[in-house]
C-alpha cells in the first residue's frame, strides 16, 4: 500500500506539501495540487481519514438524522442530503430514529462520538437534554423538515399553508362540505402547523368541521387505517378524508379498499406528501408535493455555510398542491341537493 512520502516521491515533493493538499490549504498551487493528485491516482493511494481528522479536526462527515426510514419522504429527503453532500467531498453518515425521541439522541450520541463536522435532524418531538446540550455548545446543527420552538437553530423546511388552503377551495369548489383531517402528532411542528393550516382554511372557505373530524395520527399507516374506520363508522362521515402524510393515506386507503367503498364516488381521498406512486393508484390521489430533494440540497448549503463560519438564515420553500380524481371531477357539481341518485346514495350515509 503507497504511503504519503511515496505519493510525495513521485510527485517531487515534500511529504508536508502533500498533507497540505489532503487537508486543502489554499497555498497549495493548482499546478503542484495537480500533480500530486495525479501522484494519488497513480499509486492508488488512499488517505488515511481518521489520523487526517486527528490532525485537523475535520472528518468530512455529516450526520444525518431522520424520522422513519421506511416514509417515502424521508427516503427521498435522505438521498438527496448524500448527493449534495458528496458533490461537495462530504459523506453522510444516516441514523433512522424510527420516530422516538430516545432513539434520535441515540443517534445524535453516536455520531457526535464518531466526530461528524454537522448535524442535520429532523428533530422527533419536543426539545430532549441532549439536544438543548448540542444546542449550547454551539455545534453545526440544522433542523431539516421540522422545528423546536424556542431553540435557535436554523432550519430548512416547507411551508403548507398555502397549498392547504388551496386544497380546501379546491374541495368546496367539488361540492364537498364535510371534510375531516387526520393531522400527526401534536407534539411535531408539522402536525401542529398542518392541522392550524387545515381549521383556518375551513373557516375562510366557510366549512364547519365538528370536533371527531379532525384526529391525531402517528404518520403511520396504522393510525391512518384505524382513524379513517373511526370516522366511516360516524353517525354523519365527512365526505372527504384529509391525511396528514402519505403513510397514514396509504393505510386510509387500505381501509377504504377493505370495506369495498369507491373513491370519489363514496368517499374523497386527499394527502399531505405526493408520492410516486400516488399518480398510478386508481384513482390517482390528490396531495400536497414539498420540495422534498430541494429541502434537502438546501439543508447540506445550509451545513456547509456554518462551517465555513457563516451565519445562515433558515429556508422556508412552499408546498403545492398537485389535483388529481380522488376527490371527484372539477366539473361536477356538488352543490344540488336533488343530484344524481346513485351518486346519492353513495355519498350520503348519515
Amino acid at each position: 500500500m503507497a504511503r504519503i512520502k511515496d505519493v510525495a516521491a513521485h510527485a517531487g515533493v515534500s511529504v508536508a506539501t502533500v498533507s497540505r493538499v489532503l487537508n486543502d490549504n489554499p497555498s497549495v498551487t493548482e499546478e503542484t495540487r495537480t500533480r500530486v493528485y495525479a501522484a494519488m491516482t497513480a499509486l492508488n493511494y488512499v488517505p488515511n481519514a481518521v489520523a487526517r481528522s486527528l490532525r485537523t479536526e475535520a472528518t468530512r462527515t455529516l450526520g444525518l438524522v431522520i424520522g422513519d426510514i421506511l416514509n417515502p419522504f424521508f427516503t427521498e429527503l435522505a438521498r438527496a442530503v448524500e448527493d449534495e453532500a458528496r458533490a461537495a467531498g462530504y459523506t453522510v453518515v444516516i441514523g433512522n430514529a424510527d420516530e422516538r425521541a430516545d432513539q434520535q439522541d441515540h443517534y445524535v450520541r453516536t455520531l457526535l462520538e464518531q466526530r461528524v463536522d454537522g448535524l442535520l435532524i429532523c428533530p422527533t418531538a419536543e426539545v430532549t437534554p441532549l439536544i438543548e446540550e448540542v444546542t449550547r455548545n454551539g455545534r453545526p446543527l440544522v433542523f431539516l423538515d421540522r422545528t423546536i420552538p424556542g431553540l435557535e437553530v436554523p432550519s430548512v423546511r416547507a411551508d403548507g399553508t398555502r397549498a392547504i388552503g388551496e386544497l380546501i377551495r379546491h374541495l368546496r369548489d367539488l361540492g364537498h362540505r364535510r371534510v375531516a383531517f387526520v393531522s400527526g402528532p401534536g407534539t411535531l411542528s408539522t402536525g401542529r402547523e398542518r392541522t392550524k393550516a387545515f381549521l383556518a382554511a375551513a373557516a375562510e372557505n366557510g366549512l364547519t368541521v365538528p370536533p371527531e373530524y379532525v384526529r391525531v395520527g402517528d404518520f403511520r399507516a396504522g393510525s391512518g387505517q384505524a382513524h379513517t374506520s373511526a370516522l366511516l363508522d360516524l353517525p354523519e362521515p365527512p365526505e372527504v378524508i384529509f391525511l396528514g402524510d402519505n403513510l397514514m393515506a396509504l393505510g386510509a386507503l387500505d381501509e377504504i379498499r377493505k370495506r369495498g367503498l369507491r373513491i370519489p364516488a363514496d368517499i374523497a381521498l386527499a394527502s399531505f406528501d405526493d408520492v410516486p406512486w400516488f399518480a398510478h393508484t386508481h384513482p390517482p390521489i390528490t396531495a400536497i408535493a414539498q420540495p422534498t430533494a430541494e429541502l434537502g440540497r438546501r439543508a447540506v448549503r445550509v451545513i456547509l455555510d456554518i462551517l465555513h463560519g457563516s451565519t445562515p438564515d433558515s429556508v422556508v420553500l412552499p408546498a403545492v398542491l398537485v389535483v388529481r380524481e380522488s376527490c371527484g371531477e372539477v366539473t361536477r357539481d356538488r352543490s344540488r341537493e336533488g343530484g344524481d341518485e346513485a351518486d346519492t346514495a353513495g355519498r350520503d350515509r348519515s
